[in-house]
């Protein structure tokens, strides 16, 4: 990859930021004290890692890589962190696309991956119990051994879930579950004084004071540290299919999207795809899909307890596909190809990454919208003289578009290019009632973003409750607003 500037000056404020206190040998052997002196690292390989995550920001490295290991030790490093001034980064697996995890001041980068353990799996309470450094693929895995599942399936497996709550990611299966937010029970997390508090729990029902947990869920470390998390389960389905489905352009596609709703159906995943991303993401896997030759995809991938609904599902959502233009409706009914296909669309970051330039919109707009905003948008990339390939979870409206830079623009053109053009695609985004961000978050790459969208009295409220939860700024300064 490429990493180009998203610089300085493009999220300048005028607000000052608080006077941060540099890590001394004295804050470094108590640190050592604390966490042990094999989890407190400045060499130059851990602070290379723990520079960057997975936005086009430029790195900056933490002064020290610091690796609890239990609340308590969370605890006593944002203690210490607090009386000294000293800014804290959190960190999961750093998979994030916005520079959240990005160490901006230096200072500490909390690094949770060794607070990985899940603690229980409560089927009695439909509940699981798990530690921020938990891998997504492998809360789905042990989750999946009691035959119970976890929705939020976010297309990078290998995020956390600490980070997915840090963004409140959605994914694939969003359109029928709804995101993290919806799934979080419970949170143990500390306060940048090092004060350790339990929201929610193991019951349903809590109508007591303000949810305080939901401001934690989407907060990107600035309010607090998790440290454990209560994920509401549900039952697994005994049949699961999809259908691939070419269309003959890019408006057909979108326009089933909107069909397939309002004819009632229901599935729990409906992706979107371009030509050019499936032959991308072919060429990163060195495998073929059922189809590669026409201008626009869709998944649509279905669920049911009975294989007679299953078939009613997948018969109708095909007959709608092929009336909408659809030139086929390839079915993987089997756990193979089925896992084949998503294996395929959950690479495609990964498979851009590798082959392109580019930065990501995680634009988010009313679904009804998208054949409309998807036809607009071709006009800004042209304007620009930018590849723009969209892809997506097109059932709940959320349209990630790559930014791609073309061979032909001039490195030093490419960063002014790119941000215009994310920010006509936000400006479209805000013009159709929706959002710079459906599940990345703003981090420090878009937070400059926030004001144009919710106006100066939201973030004015939004500081506020930050100077409540972290009076001296320490946690993850200059990140979700400028």
């Amino acid at each position: 990859m490429k990493w180009f500037p998203v610089s300085l000056k493009r999220s300048r404020s005028n607000r000052k930021m608080p006077e941060f206190a540099e890590l001394t040998p004295e804050h470094r052997a108590e640190l050592e004290s604390i966490v042990g002196k094999e989890n407190v690292s400045s060499t130059q390989e851990d602070l290379d890692k723990h520079a960057i995550d997975e936005s086009p920001l430029d790195p900056h490295p933490p002064t020290l890589v610091v690796k609890p290991g239990s609340t308590s030790e969370v605890s006593r490093v944002l203690k210490l962190a607090n009386e000294n001034m000293i800014p804290v980064t959190p960190q999961g697996s750093r998979t994030g696309l916005s520079g959240a995890s990005h160490p901006i001041h230096a200072g500490i980068a909390l690094s949770l991956e060794r607070m990985n353990r899940i603690i229980e799996i409560d089927e009695d309470n439909l509940m699981a119990v798990m530690e921020p450094g938990v891998l997504i693929s492998d809360a789905h895995e042990a989750i999946a051994k009691h035959g119970l599942y976890y929705p939020p399936d976010p297309g990078q497996e290998s995020g956390s879930v600490g980070g997915n709550i840090s963004t409140n990611a959605g994914g694939m299966r969003a359109m029928k579950y709804g995101v993290t937010r919806d799934f979080i029970n419970g949170l143990e997390v500390v306060l940048a004084s090092g004060e350790v508090i339990e929201m929610g729990g193991k019951n349903i029902k809590d109508s007591t004071g303000y949810s305080l947990i939901d401001l934690i869920i989407g907060s990107e470390g600035t309010l607090g540290v998790v440290t454990k998390a209560t994920l509401r389960l549900i039952p697994q389905f005994k049949y699961t299919a999809l259908i691939y489905a070419p269309f003959k352009s890019t408006i057909d596609a979108a326009n089933t999207v909107r069909e397939i709703v309002r004819q009632k159906i229901m599935p729990f995943g409906l992706e979107y795809m371009t030509q050019h991303t499936v032959l991308t993401v072919e060429k990163y896997l060195e495998r073929k899909l059922p189809d590669n030759s026409h201008p626009a995809y869709l998944i649509v991938a279905v669920e049911a307890n009975t294989k007679e609904e299953l078939e009613r599902q997948l018969e109708t959502a095909g007959e709608i596909c092929l009336d909408m233009g659809a030139v086929d409706a390839y079915i993987a009914d089997t756990a193979q190809r089925q896992n084949q296909i998503w294996e395929a669309r959950k690479a495609v970051f990964d498979a851009y990454l590798a082959m392109y330039t580019l930065d990501e919109a995680d634009i988010c707009i009313p679904r009804s919208k998208i054949p409309e905003y998807v036809e607009r948008a071709e006009a800004i990339g042209e304007k620009y003289g930018v590849l723009l390939a969209p892809v997506g979870h097109a059932g709940d409206g959320n349209l990630h578009y790559n930014i791609i830079k073309l061979d032909e623009t001039p490195e030093e053109e490419w960063p002014e290019l790119m941000e215009s053009a994310l920010s006509d695609l936000i400006d479209m985004s805000h013009e159709m009632g929706g959002t710079a961000s459906g599940e990345h978050g703003l981090g420090y790459t878009k937070r400059h973003y926030l004001v144009r969208e919710v106006g100066s009295t939201q973030v004015e409220l939004m500081k506020g409750i930050k100077a409540v939860f972290d009076p001296k700024g320490i946690l993850n300064p200059s990140k979700v607003w400028v």
